[in-house]
Protein backbone atom coordinates (compact mmCIF):
# COMPACT_ATOMS: atom_id res chain seq x y z
CA UNK A 1 0.00 0.00 0.00
CA UNK A 2 1.42 3.51 -0.73
CA UNK A 3 2.21 5.52 1.99
CA UNK A 4 -0.27 8.22 0.89
CA UNK A 5 -2.94 5.69 0.92
CA UNK A 6 -2.03 5.31 4.64
CA UNK A 7 -2.39 8.57 5.67
CA UNK A 8 -5.53 9.74 3.18
CA UNK A 9 -7.46 6.22 2.26
CA UNK A 10 -8.88 6.43 -1.40
CA UNK A 11 -12.02 5.75 0.19
CA UNK A 12 -11.65 9.72 1.88
CA UNK A 13 -10.02 11.14 -0.95
CA UNK A 14 -13.80 10.26 -3.25
CA UNK A 15 -15.34 11.66 -0.70
CA UNK A 16 -13.63 15.30 -0.86
CA UNK A 17 -15.66 16.80 -2.93
CA UNK A 18 -16.57 20.50 -3.40
CA UNK A 19 -18.90 20.94 -0.89
CA UNK A 20 -16.93 18.83 1.85
CA UNK A 21 -14.06 21.24 0.31
CA UNK A 22 -15.53 24.28 0.77
CA UNK A 23 -16.45 23.59 4.15
CA UNK A 24 -13.13 22.94 5.13
CA UNK A 25 -12.20 26.44 3.71
CA UNK A 26 -14.57 27.98 5.77
CA UNK A 27 -13.26 26.08 8.98
CA UNK A 28 -9.39 27.01 8.02
CA UNK A 29 -10.56 31.05 7.61
CA UNK A 30 -13.06 30.90 10.58
CA UNK A 31 -9.81 29.73 12.78
CA UNK A 32 -7.24 32.26 11.78
CA UNK A 33 -9.80 35.00 13.38
CA UNK A 34 -10.39 32.77 16.28
CA UNK A 35 -6.15 32.51 16.77
CA UNK A 36 -5.59 35.78 17.32
CA UNK A 37 -6.79 36.32 20.26
CA UNK A 38 -7.15 32.22 21.68
CA UNK A 39 -5.98 31.78 25.21
CA UNK A 40 -6.05 35.88 25.68
CA UNK A 41 -9.90 35.88 27.68
CA UNK A 42 -8.07 35.95 31.05
CA UNK A 43 -4.95 37.94 30.41
CA UNK A 44 -6.99 40.76 28.24
CA UNK A 45 -9.60 40.96 31.56
CA UNK A 46 -6.67 40.79 34.27
CA UNK A 47 -3.21 42.51 32.25
CA UNK A 48 -4.89 45.01 30.10
CA UNK A 49 -8.50 45.84 31.60
CA UNK A 50 -7.11 45.41 35.09
CA UNK A 51 -9.71 43.38 36.77
CA UNK A 52 -9.12 40.96 39.25
CA UNK A 53 -7.54 37.49 38.82
CA UNK A 54 -10.79 36.15 40.49
CA UNK A 55 -13.36 38.21 38.33
CA UNK A 56 -11.85 37.18 35.28
CA UNK A 57 -11.78 33.77 36.13
CA UNK A 58 -15.11 33.78 37.36
CA UNK A 59 -16.07 35.52 34.14
CA UNK A 60 -14.86 32.95 32.05
CA UNK A 61 -16.95 29.95 34.18
CA UNK A 62 -20.15 32.27 34.25
CA UNK A 63 -19.93 32.18 30.21
CA UNK A 64 -19.33 28.71 30.04
CA UNK A 65 -21.95 28.02 32.38
CA UNK A 66 -24.25 29.78 29.70
CA UNK A 67 -22.40 28.03 26.87
CA UNK A 68 -23.61 25.14 28.65
CA UNK A 69 -26.94 26.26 29.24
CA UNK A 70 -27.54 27.51 25.53
CA UNK A 71 -26.15 24.33 24.06
CA UNK A 72 -29.55 21.89 24.17
CA UNK A 73 -31.30 24.92 22.16
CA UNK A 74 -28.72 24.96 19.66
CA UNK A 75 -28.74 21.73 19.20
CA UNK A 76 -32.54 21.42 18.89
CA UNK A 77 -32.37 24.78 16.77
CA UNK A 78 -29.96 22.39 14.50
CA UNK A 79 -32.55 19.47 14.13
CA UNK A 80 -35.47 21.69 13.55
CA UNK A 81 -34.32 24.28 10.73
CA UNK A 82 -30.66 22.76 9.54
CA UNK A 83 -27.11 22.64 10.42
CA UNK A 84 -26.50 25.72 7.89
CA UNK A 85 -28.39 28.42 8.81
CA UNK A 86 -28.21 27.73 12.27
CA UNK A 87 -24.49 27.95 11.73
CA UNK A 88 -24.54 31.11 9.84
CA UNK A 89 -26.59 32.90 12.39
CA UNK A 90 -24.01 32.14 14.96
CA UNK A 91 -21.40 33.28 13.28
CA UNK A 92 -22.51 36.63 11.73
CA UNK A 93 -23.86 37.10 16.08
CA UNK A 94 -20.56 35.93 17.40
CA UNK A 95 -18.85 38.23 15.00
CA UNK A 96 -21.36 41.74 16.13
CA UNK A 97 -20.64 40.74 19.87
CA UNK A 98 -16.86 40.31 18.90
CA UNK A 99 -16.68 43.99 17.97
CA UNK A 100 -18.04 45.20 21.52
CA UNK A 101 -15.80 42.70 23.69
CA UNK A 102 -13.15 44.53 21.74
CA UNK A 103 -14.45 47.97 23.37
CA UNK A 104 -15.27 46.74 27.03
CA UNK A 105 -14.24 49.03 29.60
CA UNK A 106 -16.15 48.37 32.82
CA UNK A 107 -17.03 45.38 35.00
CA UNK A 108 -20.88 45.53 33.52
CA UNK A 109 -19.65 45.95 29.69
CA UNK A 110 -16.93 43.15 30.55
CA UNK A 111 -19.95 40.72 32.15
CA UNK A 112 -22.59 41.28 29.63
CA UNK A 113 -20.41 40.91 26.30
CA UNK A 114 -18.87 37.64 28.15
CA UNK A 115 -21.71 36.18 28.26
CA UNK A 116 -23.07 37.41 24.75
CA UNK A 117 -20.32 35.38 23.22
CA UNK A 118 -20.95 32.50 25.07
CA UNK A 119 -24.63 32.36 24.40
CA UNK A 120 -23.74 32.74 20.30
CA UNK A 121 -20.51 30.61 20.91
CA UNK A 122 -22.64 27.67 21.55
CA UNK A 123 -24.19 27.31 17.41
CA UNK A 124 -20.34 26.81 16.15
CA UNK A 125 -19.75 22.72 17.00
CA UNK A 126 -23.33 21.62 16.62
CA UNK A 127 -23.63 22.99 12.87
CA UNK A 128 -20.32 22.08 12.09
CA UNK A 129 -20.12 18.54 13.25
CA UNK A 130 -23.73 17.96 11.81
CA UNK A 131 -22.41 19.60 8.45
CA UNK A 132 -19.60 17.21 8.43
CA UNK A 133 -20.75 14.40 9.19
CA UNK A 134 -23.70 14.78 6.32
CA UNK A 135 -20.73 15.33 3.91
CA UNK A 136 -18.32 12.55 4.71
CA UNK A 137 -20.68 9.99 6.62
CA UNK A 138 -18.56 7.10 5.41
CA UNK A 139 -14.87 7.89 7.08
CA UNK A 140 -16.42 10.25 9.85
CA UNK A 141 -12.60 10.01 11.85
CA UNK A 142 -10.56 11.42 8.36
CA UNK A 143 -13.39 14.00 8.07
CA UNK A 144 -12.73 15.48 11.77
CA UNK A 145 -9.52 14.93 11.67
CA UNK A 146 -8.27 16.77 8.43
CA UNK A 147 -11.01 19.31 9.97
CA UNK A 148 -8.91 19.78 13.16
CA UNK A 149 -5.58 20.29 11.56
CA UNK A 150 -7.38 22.65 9.21
CA UNK A 151 -8.64 24.39 12.34
CA UNK A 152 -5.08 24.69 14.10
CA UNK A 153 -3.36 25.55 11.22
CA UNK A 154 -5.82 28.51 10.75
CA UNK A 155 -5.14 28.87 14.36
CA UNK A 156 -1.21 29.20 14.25
CA UNK A 157 -1.25 31.45 11.81
CA UNK A 158 -3.88 33.56 13.83
CA UNK A 159 -1.07 33.01 16.61
CA UNK A 160 2.16 34.05 14.49
CA UNK A 161 0.19 37.43 13.61
CA UNK A 162 -1.15 38.11 17.10
CA UNK A 163 2.53 37.34 18.65
CA UNK A 164 3.68 40.19 16.77
CA UNK A 165 1.15 42.42 17.29
CA UNK A 166 -0.12 42.02 21.02
CA UNK A 167 1.38 44.75 23.58
CA UNK A 168 0.23 44.35 27.24
CA UNK A 169 0.79 48.24 27.55
CA UNK A 170 -0.81 49.05 24.52
CA UNK A 171 -4.69 48.23 24.61
CA UNK A 172 -5.04 49.14 21.58
CA UNK A 173 -3.63 45.94 20.21
CA UNK A 174 -5.83 43.71 21.57
CA UNK A 175 -8.79 45.71 19.95
CA UNK A 176 -7.64 45.57 17.01
CA UNK A 177 -7.16 41.86 17.45
CA UNK A 178 -10.49 41.28 18.05
CA UNK A 179 -11.85 43.58 15.66
CA UNK A 180 -10.33 41.85 12.88
CA UNK A 181 -11.37 38.53 14.34
CA UNK A 182 -14.70 39.60 13.87
CA UNK A 183 -14.11 40.57 10.08
CA UNK A 184 -12.84 37.24 9.69
CA UNK A 185 -15.77 35.67 11.33
CA UNK A 186 -18.43 37.68 9.11
CA UNK A 187 -16.03 35.69 5.98
CA UNK A 188 -17.03 32.69 7.37
CA UNK A 189 -20.92 33.15 7.71
CA UNK A 190 -20.86 34.27 3.97
CA UNK A 191 -19.06 31.51 2.38
CA UNK A 192 -21.03 29.30 4.56
CA UNK A 193 -23.63 30.57 3.10
CA UNK A 194 -22.87 28.74 -0.42
CA UNK A 195 -23.71 25.79 1.66
CA UNK A 196 -26.81 26.60 2.51
CA UNK A 197 -28.66 23.44 0.71
CA UNK A 198 -25.84 21.04 2.10
CA UNK A 199 -27.42 21.95 5.39
CA UNK A 200 -31.13 22.18 5.51
CA UNK A 201 -33.06 20.49 7.78
CA UNK A 202 -34.21 16.91 7.15
CA UNK A 203 -37.46 16.16 5.13
CA UNK A 204 -40.92 17.31 7.36
CA UNK A 205 -42.19 13.65 7.13
CA UNK A 206 -39.28 12.17 8.49
CA UNK A 207 -39.50 14.93 11.65
CA UNK A 208 -43.08 14.41 11.78
CA UNK A 209 -42.08 10.36 11.96
CA UNK A 210 -40.15 11.08 14.68
CA UNK A 211 -41.92 13.47 16.17
CA UNK A 212 -41.83 11.78 19.48
CA UNK A 213 -38.47 11.29 19.51
CA UNK A 214 -36.26 14.96 21.44
CA UNK A 215 -33.78 15.03 24.49
CA UNK A 216 -36.07 12.68 26.76
CA UNK A 217 -34.42 9.89 24.02
CA UNK A 218 -31.31 11.45 23.89
CA UNK A 219 -30.30 11.30 27.77
CA UNK A 220 -31.96 7.58 27.98
CA UNK A 221 -28.74 6.67 25.70
CA UNK A 222 -26.73 5.69 28.32
CA UNK A 223 -23.39 5.13 25.97
CA UNK A 224 -23.52 8.81 25.54
CA UNK A 225 -24.14 9.97 29.17
CA UNK A 226 -20.96 8.01 29.73
CA UNK A 227 -19.16 9.14 27.10
CA UNK A 228 -19.92 12.79 28.14
CA UNK A 229 -19.15 12.53 31.59
CA UNK A 230 -16.04 11.13 30.96
CA UNK A 231 -15.41 13.44 28.20
CA UNK A 232 -16.05 16.50 30.92
CA UNK A 233 -13.54 15.22 33.44
CA UNK A 234 -11.02 14.22 30.57
CA UNK A 235 -11.32 17.64 29.26
CA UNK A 236 -10.97 19.87 32.83
CA UNK A 237 -7.53 18.35 32.62
CA UNK A 238 -6.84 19.32 28.98
CA UNK A 239 -8.77 21.98 27.23
CA UNK A 240 -10.61 23.79 29.68
CA UNK A 241 -7.93 23.85 32.56
CA UNK A 242 -5.43 24.98 29.61
CA UNK A 243 -7.25 27.99 28.29
CA UNK A 244 -8.61 28.84 32.20
CA UNK A 245 -5.18 29.18 33.49
CA UNK A 246 -1.96 28.23 31.50
CA UNK A 247 -1.19 31.79 30.15
CA UNK A 248 -1.89 33.14 33.41
CA UNK A 249 0.38 30.91 35.26
CA UNK A 250 2.95 30.59 32.94
CA UNK A 251 2.69 35.07 32.61
CA UNK A 252 2.91 35.28 36.63
CA UNK A 253 4.48 32.05 38.32
CA UNK A 254 6.81 30.69 35.37
CA UNK A 255 7.57 34.58 34.29
CA UNK A 256 7.89 34.46 30.40
CA UNK A 257 6.81 37.27 28.60
CA UNK A 258 3.35 37.00 27.00
CA UNK A 259 5.07 37.42 23.68
CA UNK A 260 6.14 33.78 24.40
CA UNK A 261 2.90 32.43 24.82
CA UNK A 262 1.97 32.61 21.39
CA UNK A 263 5.70 31.05 20.12
CA UNK A 264 4.63 28.18 22.63
CA UNK A 265 0.91 27.80 20.72
CA UNK A 266 2.68 27.79 17.49
CA UNK A 267 4.21 24.53 19.06
CA UNK A 268 1.16 23.56 19.64
CA UNK A 269 -0.70 24.07 16.48
CA UNK A 270 1.98 23.26 13.97
CA UNK A 271 2.48 20.12 15.57
CA UNK A 272 -1.16 19.29 15.12
CA UNK A 273 -0.47 20.37 11.23
CA UNK A 274 1.98 17.77 10.98
CA UNK A 275 0.67 14.61 12.75
CA UNK A 276 -2.97 14.60 12.49
CA UNK A 277 -2.78 12.48 9.20
CA UNK A 278 0.44 10.48 10.87
CA UNK A 279 -1.92 10.44 13.58
CA UNK A 280 -5.48 8.96 11.78
CA UNK A 281 -3.27 6.59 10.15
CA UNK A 282 -2.22 5.61 13.33
CA UNK A 283 -5.50 5.09 15.43
CA UNK A 284 -7.36 3.71 11.89
CA UNK A 285 -8.80 0.12 13.64
CA UNK A 286 -7.96 0.96 17.07
CA UNK A 287 -10.54 1.26 20.05
CA UNK A 288 -11.54 4.46 20.02
CA UNK A 289 -12.05 4.41 24.04
CA UNK A 290 -8.12 3.31 24.35
CA UNK A 291 -7.35 5.94 22.42
CA UNK A 292 -8.91 8.65 24.39
CA UNK A 293 -7.24 7.09 27.44
CA UNK A 294 -4.16 7.29 25.95
CA UNK A 295 -4.80 11.08 25.43
CA UNK A 296 -5.63 11.99 29.28
CA UNK A 297 -2.13 10.19 29.67
CA UNK A 298 -0.62 12.79 27.15
CA UNK A 299 -1.91 15.52 28.85
CA UNK A 300 -1.05 14.42 31.84
CA UNK A 301 2.62 15.01 30.92
CA UNK A 302 1.85 18.41 29.84
CA UNK A 303 0.99 19.14 32.96
CA UNK A 304 4.13 17.71 35.16
CA UNK A 305 6.05 19.34 32.21
CA UNK A 306 4.35 22.82 33.63
CA UNK A 307 5.09 22.06 37.06
CA UNK A 308 8.81 21.43 36.39
CA UNK A 309 8.76 24.78 34.22
CA UNK A 310 8.82 26.76 37.37
CA UNK A 311 11.72 25.29 38.60
CA UNK A 312 14.30 25.99 35.73
CA UNK A 313 16.11 28.83 34.47
CA UNK A 314 14.14 30.97 31.76
CA UNK A 315 15.25 29.53 28.68
CA UNK A 316 14.88 26.09 29.66
CA UNK A 317 11.76 26.45 31.02
CA UNK A 318 10.55 28.22 27.49
CA UNK A 319 12.19 24.94 26.03
CA UNK A 320 10.21 22.67 28.50
CA UNK A 321 7.01 24.66 27.95
CA UNK A 322 7.06 24.02 23.69
CA UNK A 323 8.08 20.61 24.09
CA UNK A 324 5.20 19.60 26.47
CA UNK A 325 2.67 21.60 24.09
CA UNK A 326 4.08 19.27 21.12
CA UNK A 327 2.96 15.91 23.60
CA UNK A 328 -0.17 18.01 24.38
CA UNK A 329 -0.88 18.76 20.89
CA UNK A 330 -0.13 14.79 19.89
CA UNK A 331 -3.41 14.03 22.12
CA UNK A 332 -5.69 16.35 20.51
CA UNK A 333 -4.65 14.82 16.93
CA UNK A 334 -6.34 11.76 18.35
CA UNK A 335 -9.17 13.16 20.59
CA UNK A 336 -10.26 15.77 17.38
CA UNK A 337 -11.30 12.66 15.54
CA UNK A 338 -12.22 10.01 17.63
CA UNK A 339 -14.68 12.16 20.22
CA UNK A 340 -16.85 13.31 17.63
CA UNK A 341 -16.69 10.22 15.26
CA UNK A 342 -18.11 7.95 18.19
CA UNK A 343 -20.81 10.39 19.00
CA UNK A 344 -22.21 10.97 15.26
CA UNK A 345 -21.62 7.04 15.07
CA UNK A 346 -24.48 6.31 17.73
CA UNK A 347 -26.46 9.10 16.73
CA UNK A 348 -29.37 8.70 14.67
CA UNK A 349 -29.92 11.31 11.44
CA UNK A 350 -32.75 13.24 13.24
CA UNK A 351 -31.45 13.46 16.48
CA UNK A 352 -27.50 13.71 15.28
CA UNK A 353 -27.49 17.96 16.14
CA UNK A 354 -29.34 16.95 19.74
CA UNK A 355 -25.99 14.39 20.33
CA UNK A 356 -23.68 16.78 19.17
CA UNK A 357 -24.95 19.28 21.42
CA UNK A 358 -24.83 16.52 24.05
CA UNK A 359 -21.45 16.24 23.18
CA UNK A 360 -20.71 20.05 23.38
CA UNK A 361 -21.75 19.89 26.94
CA UNK A 362 -18.44 17.99 28.07
CA UNK A 363 -16.83 21.46 26.65
CA UNK A 364 -19.24 23.87 28.61
CA UNK A 365 -18.80 21.98 31.74
CA UNK A 366 -15.16 21.59 31.61
CA UNK A 367 -15.19 25.31 30.89
CA UNK A 368 -17.14 26.00 33.74
CA UNK A 369 -15.13 23.72 36.70
CA UNK A 370 -11.39 24.76 35.24
CA UNK A 371 -11.86 28.39 35.80
CA UNK A 372 -13.43 27.97 39.16
CA UNK A 373 -10.53 25.88 39.89
CA UNK A 374 -7.91 28.04 38.71
CA UNK A 375 -9.53 30.86 40.82
CA UNK A 376 -9.42 28.64 44.24
CA UNK A 377 -5.41 27.29 43.79
CA UNK A 378 -4.52 31.23 42.91
CA UNK A 379 -6.93 32.91 45.21
CA UNK A 380 -5.62 30.93 47.81
CA UNK A 381 -1.78 31.58 47.02
CA UNK A 382 -1.83 27.69 46.04
CA UNK A 383 -1.16 28.34 42.46
CA UNK A 384 2.11 25.87 42.44
CA UNK A 385 -0.05 22.75 42.98
CA UNK A 386 -2.34 23.51 40.48
CA UNK A 387 -0.41 21.76 37.50
CA UNK A 388 -0.10 18.38 39.59
CA UNK A 389 -4.07 18.45 40.40
CA UNK A 390 -4.81 19.07 37.05
CA UNK A 391 -2.74 15.97 35.80
CA UNK A 392 -4.58 13.37 37.96
CA UNK A 393 -7.77 15.04 36.60
CA UNK A 394 -6.77 14.35 33.26
CA UNK A 395 -5.30 10.84 34.38
CA UNK A 396 -9.51 10.39 35.64
CA UNK A 397 -10.72 10.84 32.28
CA UNK A 398 -8.85 8.20 31.17
CA UNK A 399 -9.66 5.84 34.00
CA UNK A 400 -13.57 6.83 32.81
CA UNK A 401 -13.22 5.95 28.81
CA UNK A 402 -11.80 2.48 29.22
CA UNK A 403 -14.75 2.12 31.32
CA UNK A 404 -16.89 3.33 28.55
CA UNK A 405 -15.26 0.10 26.65
CA UNK A 406 -17.58 -2.28 27.55
CA UNK A 407 -20.44 -0.50 26.79
CA UNK A 408 -20.01 -0.17 23.32
CA UNK A 409 -20.08 -2.68 20.21
CA UNK A 410 -16.97 -3.02 18.35
CA UNK A 411 -18.33 -0.76 15.25
CA UNK A 412 -19.15 1.97 17.64
CA UNK A 413 -15.84 1.87 19.31
CA UNK A 414 -14.34 2.05 15.86
CA UNK A 415 -12.86 -1.69 15.88
CA UNK A 416 -15.14 -3.46 13.42
CA UNK A 417 -14.92 -1.39 10.33
CA UNK A 418 -11.00 -1.85 10.21
CA UNK A 419 -11.32 -5.41 10.88
CA UNK A 420 -13.46 -5.75 8.10
CA UNK A 421 -10.78 -3.25 5.70
CA UNK A 422 -8.46 -5.74 6.74
CA UNK A 423 -9.61 -8.76 5.46
CA UNK A 424 -10.48 -6.99 2.28
CA UNK A 425 -6.96 -6.16 1.39
CA UNK A 426 -6.12 -9.18 2.49
CA UNK A 427 -8.63 -11.52 0.28
CA UNK A 428 -8.05 -9.14 -3.06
Amino acid sequence: MKFTDQLVPQSFRKSLTGPLRLMYVVTFINAIGSGLTLSFFVIYLHNVRHFSTAFSTTLLAAAALVSLTIGPLWGTMVDRFGPAPVGISGLAADALVLLWWAHVTTPTSAVTAALALAAVGGAGYGPTSTMLARLCPDDLQHAFGLNFMLLNLGIGFGGLISASIVDLHHPITFTVLYTVNAVVTLVSAGLLLRLWRFGQAIPREERERNADAGWRTVLRDRRLVRYVIAAIVLITGGYGSQEAGYSLFVVNKVHLTVHLIGVIFFFNTSTIVVAQLFTLSLIKGRSRTRVLAVVGVLWALFWVSLDLALHLPALWAFIVLAISMSVFAFGETMLSPVGPALVNEIAPEHLRGRYNAAAGLSWGLSGTVAPLLVAVYFGHHLGTWWPISTALTALLGSALMLGLRRHLSPAEDGRAPAALEDEGAVGS
